[in-house]
């Protein structure tokens, strides 16, 4: 269990830098809160029976790959393929699986993107790579799936048909808030003015009263020069 912390410490640790960046960058984040779980022994052993896995460690590291959990839940549903693509492109991460469950959802409703990935954790006499599960999904998605989830339990799998049908409606509800908050976050965005220019000229002119190398300043001027250049004019 410990490497499973370990490289759930690791996987948390990058998300949390691709938050920071991304929020320093672009003054906003795609990524609203992340959890993370550790599956317990019994949860463990419950699981292998249930899948017919041999309870020996090695199968059971090979055939439950959701020892090790987490969930990034984002505001819109563009932000939850953002983060995926992100991780993805992630040298030290192997893709094992991926399944999208927001273009082809669950019978019941349910819509999440699944990544299994492999990471590898760095022990004091070797290196192991340890799969993790990330789901990623947004606020909606995650409101329902978090009731769905406890209506199961509640009557252990065999959930009445009239809820089955209101849990498949809601679903779509969620689906359709989904869309609609998206849409008009970027109306919202398109109609920002473009103030960002006269910002670095005010930045750029708050430098002088510093003791900075001598041509500093006017190479700073000469680099947003040539980025409001089209690609033809510049030297």
């Amino acid at each position: 269990m410990m490497s499973y912390k370990f490289a759930t410490d690791e996987m948390m640790t990058k998300i949390n830098i691709l938050k920071e960046e991304f929020s320093s960058i672009h003054d906003y984040s795609p990524i609203e809160h992340v959890n993370f779980r550790l599956k317990s022994p019994e949860g463990i052993l419950k699981k292998a029976v249930r899948k017919g896995c041999p309870l020996v460690l090695d199968d059971i590291r090979a055939q439950i790959q959701d020892i090790a959990g987490i969930r990034i839940t984002c505001s819109f549903i563009s932000d939850t393929y953002r983060i995926l693509d992100m991780l993805t492109s992630q040298q030290d991460i192997t893709v094992l699986e991926v399944k999208d469950y927001i273009a082809a959802p669950k019978p019941n409703g349910y819509k999440s993107l699944h990544l299994i990935a492999a990471i590898p954790v760095f022990m004091s006499d070797r290196v192991e790579p340890v799969t993790v599960e990330i789901q990623i999904r947004t606020v909606a998605m995650d409101f329902w799936a978090s009731l769905e989830h406890k209506i199961f339990y509640k009557y252990q799998g065999e959930v009445p048909v009239d809820l089955v049908h209101d849990l498949k409606q809601a679903a779509d509800v969620a689906n359709r808030l989904d869309v609609k908050m998206e849409r008009l976050h970027d109306q919202v965005v398109a109609l920002e003015p473009d103030d960002q220019a006269e910002t670095d000229i005010l930045s750029i002119a708050g430098l002088s009263q510093y003791a900075l190398p001598e041509g500093f300043l006017s190479a700073i001027s000469r680099s947003r020069e040539d980025d409001e250049l089209p690609e033809r004019d510049r030297a």
